[in-house]
Order: structure tokens, then C-alpha cells, then sequence
């Protein structure tokens, strides 16, 4: 049995249904969809799938414990992007419900002891993004909301294998941006997804104007209201929509903007998640090395893909080469309550594998001894 994603509850169909149910119940732009819930089997499944036609979908995860205002479990399980007919919606949800035991999700939930985990799936129409991104509203009435955004699909804002633009929306209206150097894209081609280089002129272009910024804090605030407190959202623009894809409570503040002068000799690069650490510096450049990590470490690598999370929870400290502070990696660093600098161009070859660094992850600089 499918239930319609704008029934969604969390008891049946899990957090993050539940909260684009309620959006969408709001009347806010998020792309309608079913869901899979906790208690249908792959036999239920069968015919159920045929009725959604050819169209292609975005297929989510929706487990007990994601998206809590305790446990965002940000990029703990699998997603999927442009999935077509029932035979590939089928393997997908089959995917998502077994990444609930993924090594990465148990080392996940191992500091977040919960109820037997289980697996909600949701089936929900495509969206191909011009731009999309991520951002974090804003508690107070004259906060700000702070956005990132890149040219094609949200994965390579979320998973941080881009530095995206960064929009701050004050509540007095002022925007404020830094364009980054965006050198990949991320679109859909058919069934398939497709990184390509972003032409130069465009690398250096705003992904968003004024208006458009300000109209997303806009509906971030609406959403933030509906859902009763500040929400990290996913979001999307194609042909001039914008359209609210996922949404979950804030599980850890933002570093404050740095007010001291950065000191000469250190790497900068984005404030991710607060405190200080000095450790060696473990310069990871793929799975292949994460044997050689140790306790207290800092992490140096060029992204931190969601596989990478059971290294969080040893490392005294992350430095990524590319992300912004509204990644996955950011925002499980936050959890873990480890300092994180994100975004410092060539850190894997900048620092020496071995050296004693200091990382400060509210000032965003990495420090070499």
C-alpha cells in the first residue's frame, strides 16, 4: 500500500514524510509524491509501483530517527535522482530500506541509541534544478537565513564536492553573497546522472539574484512556522519555481562569523562547526586510506562523501577542500561536536600528511607547526 505524501505521518511513514506531508498540506511548493511506509512489503509493492507511470522521481529515505529535532542523520542513508519505470523505483526502494544497516548509518546511530530502526521510503516527482542548494532559517523574527546554492542538482551542495555561493538574508531584507569558483555540475540525462565541468564564464556567475534569495527565505520562514522551529531544507529552482524538497529541524547552531583578524601564516577557508583541536594532520584522498586514521587525527581530505561518517567519530577535526557549512559533512561534524574547516582550496597538499596543525572551526583556519 502507498499512502500519498501529503498524508503523511511520522508514525507510519517516518520524520521526513511527515514534514513534507505538512508542507505540502500548507500549500507550500513541494513536489507531491507516496509514500512506502514502515509496514508494506516488497509483495505489496508489486502492481502498486505500475500505477506511477514513466515519469522520473526523486526516490528518498524516511527512517525512524532521520530528521529529529535530535538526529538528523544527514546523508546516512541512499537517496536516488531521476529514477524511471517500477522495475528501477523497486530496486531503489529496496536500496534505501537496506542502507538502514549501511556500516556508515549503524556507526551513525551507535552514539544514538533509538527504538528498533526502520525504513519509510518516499517516491516523489523529479525535479531537474537550474540551481539548487541548502539553507537554515532562522529562529528569531529578525534573524537571518543563510543559503547555498550551485548551478544543477542538489548533491554536490549537500555532499560537498562543490564550494557553493553563500547568501545571508537579514531580517531587515539586506542580502549579502560570496560567489564561489563552481567548477562541476551535477543534471540529469535521461536515467542517468551526469557531473560536468560548468563553463568558465558561468564558474564565477551568481546562481541566484536578489529576489530570488529573498524569495526562498521567504518560504524557508513559511515552512519554519508550519513545522514549528528552524529547519535545514533542501530546495531547488527549474523554469523560475522554486520548490521545497526536504526539511528538518536544525540539530546544531552555525558557527558565529569570525570577528578577530585571521592570523597570516594560517589556511582559511569556511567556519564549519565550532571548537579547536591540534592534532596530526591524516591526509585522506579515498577509502583506500581510511585503515590509516587514528583516534585525534584531523581529517584532511578533498570532500567527506556520507560513507566517510565512521571516521567523524574518531577524528579530533575535519578539513575539506571544497563544501560549504550547510553540507552533510558540516552538519554531522556540528553533532559530533568536532571543529571542521571547510572549502580551503588544495588542503590535501597545502598540509603534510603526519605535521601537528591547530584547526579552529569558528574562525575557519588551519594552522600548520
Amino acid at each position: 500500500m502507498l499512502i500519498p505524501l501529503a498524508a503523511a505521518v511520522t508514525e507510519t511513514c517516518g520524520g521526513k514524510a511527515a514534514a513534507l506531508g505538512a508542507l505540502l498540506r500548507a500549500g507550500l511548493p513541494v513536489p507531491d509524491g507516496v509514500v512506502v511506509p514502515f509496514t508494506t512489503t516488497a509483495e505489496d509493492l508489486e502492481g502498486a509501483l505500475d500505477e506511477l507511470g514513466d515519469s522520473p522521481v526523486a526516490v528518498r529515505s524516511s527512517a525512524t530517527g532521520e530528521d529529529t529535532a535530535q538526529t538528523s542523520a544527514a546523508g546516512q542513508y541512499e537517496s536516488f535522482l531521476g529514477v524511471r519505470g517500477a522495475g528501477e523505483i523497486a530496486k531503489a526502494v529496496h536500496a534505501c530500506r537496506a542502507s538502514l544497516f549501511s556500516p556508515r548509518a549503524v556507526a551513525y546511530r551507535a552514539d544514538r541509541p533509538s527504538a528498533d530502526p526502520a525504513m519509510a521510503v518516499i517516491i516523489q516527482r523529479h525535479v531537474d534544478a537550474e540551481v539548487s542548494g541548502v539553507m537554515f532559517t532562522t529562529a528569531a523574527s529578525n534573524g537571518a537565513t543563510e543559503i547555498e546554492a550551485s548551478w544543477g542538482l542538489g548533491p554536490s551542495v549537500v555532499e560537498g564536492r562543490i564550494t557553493p555561493d553563500a547568501y545571508r538574508v537579514a531580517g531587515d531584507g539586506t542580502i549579502t553573497r560570496s560567489v564561489a569558483d563552481k567548477q562541476t555540475r551535477l543534471d540529469r540525462r535521461g536515467a542517468r546522472l551526469i557531473t560536468s565541468e560548468v563553463p568558465a564564464p558561468a564558474r564565477a556567475q551568481p546562481t541566484l539574484d536578489d529576489p530570488t534569495a529573498a524569495q526562498l527565505a521567504a518560504l524557508g520562514g513559511q515552512a519554519a512556522a508550519v513545522l514549528g522551529g528552524p529547519q535545514d531544507i533542501e530546495w531547488a529552482l527549474s523554469d523560475g519555481h522554486l520548490w521545497l524538497l526536504q526539511a528538518r529541524p536544525i540539530t546544531a547552531a552555525l558557527p558565529s562569523r569570525p570577528s578577530d583578524a585571521v592570523p597570516a601564516a594560517a589556511l582559511t577557508g569556511t567556519p564549519g562547526s565550532h571548537g579547536t583541536a591540534t592534532g596530526t594532520a591524516r591526509i585522506v584522498r579515498g577509502p583506500g586510506d581510511f585503515t590509516r586514521v587514528r583516534p585525534g587525527d584531523i581529517l584532511i581530505c578533498p570532500f567527506t562523501d556520507p560513507a566517510w561518517t565512521p571516521l567523524l567519530r574518531i577524528v579530533a577535526g575535519v578539513v575539506t577542500e571544497t563544501g560549504g557549512v550547510l553540507s552533510h559533512a558540516a552538519i554531522v561534524a556540528r553533532e559530533q561536536a568536532i571543529p571542521a574547516v571547510l572549502g580551503v582550496p588544495n588542503a590535501t597538499n597545502r598540509l603534510h600528511d603526519g605535521a601537528i596543525i591547530t584547526l579552529d572551526g569558528a574562525m575557519g583556519t588551519v594552522t600548520r607547526w
